[in-house]
């Protein structure tokens, strides 16, 4: 059995949450407070705050980061927030604890993942893990094989049931625009954009914009635009 973090490591001086769920934050600032004697806990209801906190100066020790926010789409704040604290481990606290979800968290660097419903004992357990430098996974996670890549000819079928739309928009946001930048050069609303990329991304069956671009990069997505096979 683990030991807890207060047995084994130096209580954390701060923690970033990143959670628009106020009673969920406040459960889980109280387990952090009283079970691993952290001393600040901060909490953001949007990535962009947390950003906006980060680059004023905040230093946390770990962050705890939702998936489901209001400015996020998918995987898209864990990479984003990577970027901006590279070597501060960040767990993905999310009620998708499938295990594609998972794997895919692991894959954008993520420290760990906890499921929302996980008891406090859960989160003690994960952060004596991370403390240590170890990656924290529920006991239930099946870890990929050797062979768990991108097929490129399953690439090129999922590709394929794309529509003409949401492949111009996967066009798009390979060549690195935002929602906001497709909007206006299709003329259409951010929140139609917002609409369409959760079905790409349910199509290629990915978590994340960048898990999209390299499905398409994988299966030559330019060649298949070129010669029209998508629905």
């Amino acid at each position: 059995m683990s030991a807890t973090a207060n047995e084994t490591e130096a209580p954390l001086g701060e923690v970033l949450v990143i959670d628009d769920h106020p009673l969920f934050c406040e459960a889980l600032s109280m387990t952090l407070r009283n079970g691993l004697a952290v001393r600040q806990v901060t909490v953001s209801n949007t990535l962009q705050n947390a950003l906006d906190a980060l680059k004023s100066g905040a230093e946390p020790d770990i962050v705890l980061l939702d998936l489901n926010l209001p400015d996020v789409d998918g995987l898209d704040g864990l990479v984003r927030l990577k970027m901006a604290v590279p070597d501060t481990p960040v767990i993905v606290v999310s009620s998708m604890s499938e295990n594609e979800m998972i794997r895919s968290v692991l894959r954008e660097d993520a420290a760990g993942f906890i499921p929302k419903d996980s008891p406090k004992e859960t989160i003690t357990e994960a952060f004596s893990v991370i403390q240590t430098g170890g990656t924290y996974t529920p006991p239930d996670y099946i870890a990929p094989g050797e062979d768990d890549g991108i097929d490129p000819g399953d690439a090129a079928a999922r590709l394929a049931t794309l529509t003409p739309q949401q492949a111009c928009i996967l066009r798009l946001i390979c060549e690195g625009k935002l929602n906001k930048q497709i909007a206006y050069d299709l003329s259409i609303a951010e929140t139609t954009v917002k609409a369409h990329m959760t079905a790409i991304l349910r199509k290629l069956g990915v978590y994340s914009r960048t898990q999209a671009v390299l499905v398409a990069q994988k299966a030559k997505f330019d060649t298949i635009l070129n010669s029209g096979n998508v629905n």
